[in-house]
């Protein structure tokens, strides 16, 4: 029997309860909010989500799990220039200052921008954040040493016009503050632009050694960038990605509630000494806990969507220099972890203080079609969580679960390319409630992730 072509999107959608947590908040700690359907709902933002999932995915492989075990990942940081020296140091004998100030100048000479020299902690890390294929920094410190010469010559030229150009630049600024001053200051002035003109233009870096780094950064084969994208606006030579992952904001399927949670940190030194009788000559300044504050907290039943475009992704491991059949091979195994991570990784903030990252789904959707499908109307209107006698539908887990597969029974009556719907329950009251629900034979329900997607 010849199988059918698969769809373009992979769509899936989740209803996940959670309990006094803090999974993502703003700039004042207090928990992320949008509004939708005339109330306020409890919100973990799509960056969140992602961030959650991709390092989820990565780790497994690195740690050889999963579906992508073996596979080549990114890494998004601001360090390549440390990652870069630290590798010239231990891999190739370099001194650490000589090895680092080399890669950063190298980085610099690509057109990367890096921090103010003048502040220790954020000298040596680019301006933004890049995104890259794990092994850039040693790919870059192996080029550097193999033509180590070449680098250091220009290395050393670099340095040299580079301070006599901020030497510049200091007396242009003081020939400015001097545009004002009395006759007798013009000599002066005129001295300074003199200055300023024979500055040393900075000498481009060898081409060779550009190439080397541009190589180095290029989303090649790392599967995540293909899989989530990736922007670089400073190396506007340097491929930027589209990615395949489209994800929405998480949201409450109710209206939100909060609490504000006071706690009391207590000091072990001061309770030793009550405990065994030494404070009563001070006990006034013993008495009390050693620390207090307050958290917020929230609590609600989260509805979450993401997309998984199956073109965009085979084209973006093509572009990396993938053969089809590779590209093929490596894009059936991404969807795997992509389903994967969907439903397994969750945001780390205050996971130790409220173990959220052991949440499981009440339930996951997946179901293919030819455009990506989004169900949030399901939930424009608050779920009600009151008894039925009063118009309410009850908790909000099995009343967003029966919202949620009604909406999609409904659509797919109306669309035709809707296909291989399937369902993933981890609760066992909504698997009664599932079959209670009377589903359609076009949905069936599965027992593991990796069965969400064909």
């Amino acid at each position: 029997m010849t199988e059918s072509p698969r769809s373009q999107f992979l769509s899936l959608h989740l209803i996940e309860t959670l309990a006094a947590v803090l999974p993502v908040r703003d700039e004042n700690g207090q928990p992320k909010t949008l509004v939708f359907g005339g109330v306020e709902r409890h919100m973990i933002t799509s960056q969140a989500r992602r961030r959650a999932e991709r390092v989820h995915a990565r780790n497994r492989a690195n740690a050889g799990r999963g579906a992508l075990k073996g596979r080549s990942m990114g890494v998004r940081t601001r360090e390549w220039a440390l990652l870069a020296g630290r590798e010239l140091e231990s891999a190739h004998g370099w001194d650490a200052d000589r090895a680092l100030a080399t890669a950063r100048a190298v980085l610099e000479g690509s057109g990367l921008k890096f921090g103010d020299p003048n502040k220790k902690t954020v000298a040596n890390l680019t301006r933004v954040l890049i995104f890259a294929p794990s092994d850039a920094g040693v790919k870059i410190a192996h080029h550097i040493a193999g033509r180590a010469a070449e680098v250091e010559e220009w290395c050393g030229t670099y340095l040299e016009a580079q301070a006599n150009t901020e030497a510049a630049k200091k007396a242009r600024r003081g020939a400015k503050k001097k545009a004002a001053a009395p006759p007798e200051a013009e000599g002066a002035t005129e001295e300074a632009a003199e200055e300023t003109a024979a500055a040393v233009a900075l000498p481009p870096l060898p081409k060779a050694t550009r190439d080397a780094v541009l190589l180095a950064l290029a989303p090649r084969d790392a599967v995540d960038i293909a899989l989530y994208g990736r922007f670089l606006a400073e190396l506007p030579d340097s491929p930027n990605v589209d990615g395949a992952v489209q994800t929405g904001h998480a949201f409450t399927v109710h209206e939100s509630e909060q609490i504000e949670d006071f706690y009391a940190a207590a000091d072990d030194a001061k309770l030793d000494r009550k405990r065994n009788a030494l404070d009563f000559l001070d006990a006034a300044d013993d008495a009390g806990a050693g620390m207090t504050g307050y958290q917020s907290l929230i609590s609600g039943t989260f509805y979450r969507h993401a997309v998984l475009d199956r073109t965009q992704l085979r084209t973006n491991l093509r572009a990396a220099g993938m053969d089809e059949v590779e590209a093929e091979q490596a894009a059936s195994e991404a969807e795997k972890e992509f389903v994967n991570s969907f439903v397994e990784a969750f945001p780390e903030a205050k996971k130790n203080s409220t173990a959220s990252t052991g949440s499981l789904p009440a339930l996951v959707l997946a179901f293919e079609g030819e455009r990506p499908y989004n169900y949030a109307s399901a939930f424009q209107k608050a779920v009600d969580e009151g008894p039925s006698s009063t118009g309410g539908e009850g908790p909000a887990g099995p009343a967003a679960v029966r919202r949620l597969l009604r909406h999609h029974t409904f659509v797919s009556r109306r669309r035709n390319d809707l296909r291989t719907a399937r369902v993933l329950t981890y609760d066992p009251e909504i698997d009664l409630l599932l079959g209670e629900l009377g589903l359609p034979e076009s949905l069936s329900v599965v027992e593991r992730a990796e069965d969400l997607t064909p």
